[in-house]
């Protein structure tokens, strides 16, 4: 047996899982929060049950250092020695990594270099690895891109009608991101079909506050929503999705506003948020909506008129589709939105799904009934332990 940490370091915070492999045990799990502050929150699962602190964190070497001393305290290891590996997830890895791959200095380089395509996430995703490196130094490291799996796009997929020297001078390209759950789901959707994905053609919503969709055929992702950013796509809950590019500088014209504040309003104060003018919660939203609502009525129309076109859309691209799952916080639990979604598309795709079922909240389930053409699966998303995965097969544990 290996012991193997997935971990997601962010600029303040830790999330973290460690498992058993290859039982896929997860022998604990948590989350240090306010990293940085006095009043620092870290929380981790022991025996089933949640133990909460607050106290200063300074740093992340100092919440790695807390989180490996809580794993002997709380009896869950008896030594460090017996974690074998650990994984990192790293949200942008451009075009030079299609897959994961071990942690050494040529690849913190690259990763490093990828930071200007990804500000807010790579350099966090770097200070987590350098913390557990430095207290781990023995153990072999992964790194897990959100962006390796969508690079088998074509050319035609995943080029801008830019000047073409905007790609090869400056790597302006759609990379497309939550490559970890979208190769979760669909490879857990082939199993559930009765063999493995290379045999179908599966669509992806990963429809969290963050959300986006990806066409996979025959395994392999050939279309996805995100673009050169997470913002690009559907609407999200805080973020727009795509919007027309000329609104921008008319946007930036009538409020006095520069670009970096437009797209702050793109990214953190459109998409749910925006239009209902309720909350970026889905929860809140259907509260609103149930209740008469108007802009919260739109606010689900709009979110499910966008998602049901690009669903179309990748139909056109796979020319056909077994099966559409459902995935991440509002595709596991928001019944309401999954029915609106699979409504809009229902007659297009000839699928035919149990009210009943669709009721299931949180669960993996099979929506669709025998006479569906196309099969529909709630699949809860589990990014965690592909990182872990790729961790043991990577180092050979």
């Amino acid at each position: 047996m290996s012991k193997i940490f997935a971990i997601n370091a962010g600029s303040s915070s830790l999330k973290f899982q460690l498992f058993a492999m290859p039982e896929e045990e997860v022998l604990t799990a948590g989350l240090i929060e306010r990293i940085g502050f006095e009043d620092a929150v870290f929380t981790i699962k022991v025996k089933g049950e949640k133990v909460t602190k607050t106290l200063p964190i300074k740093d992340h070497g100092e919440a790695v250092a807390l989180l490996l001393e809580a794993l002997i305290e709380q009896s869950i290891v008896t030594s460090l020695q017996e974690i074998d590996g650990v994984g990192h997830r790293m949200v942008h890895g451009g075009e030079q990594f299609a897959q994961s791959v071990i942690g050494s200095e040529e690849v913190l380089a690259a990763v490093e270099e990828f930071s200007e395509l990804a500000p807010l996430h790579n350099p966090a995703n770097l200070t987590g690895y350098r913390a557990f490196k430095k207290a781990l130094p023995k153990v072999g490291h992964v790194f897990v891109f959100d962006t390796a799996f969508h690079q088998t796009m074509e050319p035609e997929t995943y080029l801008y009608p830019l000047p073409y020297e905007y790609y090869t001078d400056m790597m302006v390209r759609k990379y497309g991101f939550h490559g970890t759950s979208h190769d979760y789901v669909s490879e857990r959707v082939g199993v559930l079909l009765g063999s493995d994905r290379s045999h179908y053609n599966i669509i992806v919503c990963h429809l969290g506050n963050g959300a986006s969709i990806c066409a996979v055929k025959n395994g392999k992702s050939i279309n996805t929503s995100m673009g050169f950013t997470p913002l690009a796509g559907i609407m999200m809950g805080t973020r727009s999705g795509d919007v027309d590019p000329g609104i921008m500088p008319y946007l930036m014209d009538k409020l006095g506003k520069s670009a970096q504040e437009i797209l702050d309003v793109y990214n953190k104060k459109s998409g749910m948020l925006g239009v209902s003018g309720i909350s970026s919660d889905a929860r809140d939203i259907d509260a609103a909506a149930e209740a008469g609502n108007e802009r919260a009525i739109l606010t689900n129309a709009l979110y499910t008129n966008i998602i049901a076109q690009t669903i179309g859309a990748y139909a056109v691209q796979l020319g056909h589709v077994d099966a559409i799952a459902f995935t991440a916080g509002l595709g596991e639990n928001a019944c309401g939105i999954r029915a609106m979604i699979l409504d809009r598309i229902s007659e297009l795709l000839q699928i035919k799904y149990d009210e009943k079922a669709n009721q299931s909240r949180g669960k993996e389930i099979c929506l669709s009934t025998p006479d569906s053409k196309v099969a529909i699966w709630v699949v809860p998303t589990n990014e965690e332990l592909m990182i872990a995965r790729d961790t043991k097969r990577l180092l050979g544990l």
